[in-house]
């Protein structure tokens, strides 16, 4: 099996890729890949991308048909990854994270890949009160990051893509450990401010709620999606991926990191304004079509293994927001030195 992963240098890219060594030992994987983040490492024993066969890099914008030769399975991990990203680089983010998306995917189809899964988010839902969200129900996209999502999703549904089986995975927040960490999601913040300063800061009242999912098991739901038959959700899916059981409020996630941190100080903004970014989702359509390939790590789980990786680390930054682990942080960073230019394309 031959499988093209976009975006193989970021946060999932190598949890993915080292699962999919250790369940299809022969698999053959491709890596493409912007280069923005691949120092960010947590000091693996080796380079995440020596499991590969290859490493390409480039612009998803700017992708190579012939790359797609022979390939089984594409795995669409590239995108401006998250809500501040997406706000400062609004245009580009529509670019890269649907426009590009929607060309590979048709690239795809007529190079015979079989599978193409899409790594959609559970943000664009943005603010829904009541019930837990189902696939069903009418999406709010709130932010460029966000209206990105269901719009690569919207475009794939009506292209026709002939026998190609399509999956947009949307994925709960991210959290967990990982051979390139990220700081900027909500649970690994608070892990390490725990950590660094003691300290949680809460910058809302705490009560809007989040779905969560460890990256490990983001990995696991992509491994269903890419060998997925058509008779098991359609020729085209949209799928809530997480579990009923992790949905949380923020303060609740909070309390779980001191409970695991002592000593810890939790700083909550009680006089903050509403959080317009609240929802929790049904993952009953997710746990009804891919039963061997439901969540497994825990809350606490994550938060243990989050601990054990900052150990191996020796991390110790209580500045850690303006680090290299915070993705915009990063791009400014590489903005600023003059090596990236404002379309987030790489200077001669």
């Amino acid at each position: 099996m031959r499988v093209l992963i976009t975006g193989n240098m970021g946060y999932v890219g190598p949890v993915l890729v080292r699962l999919l060594k250790k369940t299809i030992p022969e698999a053959q994987i491709i890596g493409f890949d912007a280069g923005f983040f691949g120092h960010s490492l947590t000091g693996p024993e080796n380079l995440p991308e020596s499991l590969l066969e290859r490493q390409v890099f480039g612009d998803v914008r700017d992708f190579p048909a012939e790359l797609l030769e022979g390939v089984d399975a594409v795995v669409h991990l590239a995108a401006v990854s998250n809500d501040p990203m997406g706000n400062q680089f609004e245009k580009v983010t529509e670019e890269i994270n649907r426009d590009s998306s929607v060309r590979i995917a048709t690239l795809a189809a007529a190079a015979g890949v079989k599978n193409f899964v899409f790594a959609s988010s559970c943000s664009m839902y943005g603010f829904a009160e009541g019930d837990a969200r189902r696939e069903t129900d009418p999406t709010n996209p709130l932010t460029a990051y966000a209206r990105s999502k269901i719009g690569t999703e919207n475009s794939l549904k009506q292209l026709d893509l002939g026998e190609m089986v399509v999956t947009c995975l949307r994925f709960a927040t991210a959290c967990g450990a990982s051979d390139r960490i990220r700081l900027d999601l909500v649970l690994n913040d608070f892990v390490a401010g725990a950590l660094t300063s003691g300290k949680i800061t809460v910058l809302s009242d705490g009560t809007p709620w989040r779905p969560m999912i460890d990256v490990e098991d983001m990995a696991r739901a992509i491994l269903w999606g890419i060998s997925r038959e058509a008779g098991n959700g359609g020729r085209f899916l949209a799928v809530n991926a997480g579990s009923d059981q992790n949905n949380y409020q923020v303060r609740d996630m909070a309390e779980a990191v001191a409970r695991k941190v002592s000593g810890t100080e939790i700083s909550i903004n009680t006089n903050a304004p509403s959080d317009n970014r609240s929802y929790r989702v049904d993952f009953s359509l997710f746990k009804s079509l891919a039963p061997d390939h439901l969540p497994q790590v825990s809350l606490d789980e994550s938060i243990e293994r989050l601990l054990a990786t900052f150990e191996r680390m020796k991390f110790n930054e209580p500045d850690f927001r303006n680090s290299q682990y915070v993705r915009l942080k990063t791009l400014q960073k590489h903005i600023d030195s003059g090596k990236l230019d404002r379309e987030l394309r790489w200077r001669a």
